[in-house]
């Protein structure tokens, strides 16, 4: 009997432990999710006033999707900045990492400084790269009249606007990949590397034999985790180009907002935004797979 009692008590104190939780996942998380699939079947307008009540119009937001030309060409935008910066992020985060292992005493100095970029907002980040952008005041235009080189509106070019946002984001986000192949190259035991040295291996053969492997699994959460970051890019297209030139950094999410809040057109614009989870979850549920296969092997 006082086992019974006992075993009833845990539950309940389980049950209080874990209701602050399950209180704000299902007020902040859940029930906007399930408001949103259910505004994406209605013709929803932004602002509810007599006359522009919801209407239940099934698929037909998902049905108009696929024939809209912007809304794939958006969905294309972000796929493209994807794969450009999350490559780059990874390398150079990995790059970075290696470096400051071999950087003995300004280590903790260097990696302060380029984790500090991440502290800022998107506002800040982008209003320091529109100006050192700039065609003429900008310390691009500046370096290209130096030597003597007709200055470029990268931002009003389509061949550079991706790019250069692509950039942005990298100075911007850095950090995060950074510290993480640090924490990875510190569960690699130095006594590998000792081995090795007295095999009188080279440095390449070093990193090919004992770093890589000891990364893989550090570099595939790395990809997974700046791939749903970076899918869902908005701010950055947002304030410095606006997704022009003629929309070639239109993204994904700016189409969302601008389906919202420009042409009012909530149960639109959820419907798209389902379509973003559905390849974000994808991601994940993903990342979870090889993950797994990768501690099973």
């Amino acid at each position: 009997m006082g086992r019974r009692i006992r075993a009833h008590r845990e539950h309940y104190q389980a049950a209080a432990l874990l209701a602050p939780f399950l209180v704000f996942y299902g007020t902040f998380l859940l029930y906007p999710f399930c408001k949103g699939i259910w505004m994406s079947l209605h013709d929803w307008p932004l602002l509810g006033k007599p006359g522009t009540e919801p209407v239940f119009v099934g698929i037909r937001n998902y049905a108009d999707l696929v024939t809209d030309t912007v809304f794939w060409t958006s969905l294309l935008h972000t796929a493209e900045f994807t794969f450009m910066a999350v490559p780059l992020i990874t390398a150079t985060g990995l790059a970075l990492a290696l470096g400051l292992r071999e950087a003995r005493g300004s280590s903790a100095a260097m990696r302060a400084i380029f984790f500090s970029s991440g502290v800022f907002s998107v506002t800040v980040v982008t209003l320091i790269w529109l100006t050192v952008l700039h065609p003429v005041r900008g310390l691009l235009g500046q370096a290209f009249s130096a030597m003597g080189w007709s200055s470029i509106d990268v931002l009003a070019d389509r061949r550079f606007a991706m790019p250069a946002l692509v950039l942005t984001t990298l100075w911007w986000s850095i950090g995060l990949p950074m510290a993480l192949f640090l924490a990875g190259l510190q569960h690699i035991h130095p006594a590998l590397y000792e081995a090795a040295a007295l095999d009188h291996a080279s440095r390449w053969t070093m990193f090919r034999r004992i770093t890589w492997p000891g990364l893989r699994r550090t570099t595939w959460l790395v990809i997974f985790i700046e791939a749903v970051m970076h899918f869902q890019v908005f701010g950055q297209a947002l304030l410095m180009t606006r997704g022009g030139p003629a929309n070639s950094t239109r993204v994904l999410v700016q189409y969302v907002y601008e389906s919202s809040f420009r042409d009012w057109r909530v149960g639109y614009a959820s419907a798209a935004a389902m379509v973003l989870f559905t390849v974000l979850i994808t991601v994940s549920l993903l990342q979870f797979r090889i993950l797994r296969q990768e501690d099973e092997g």
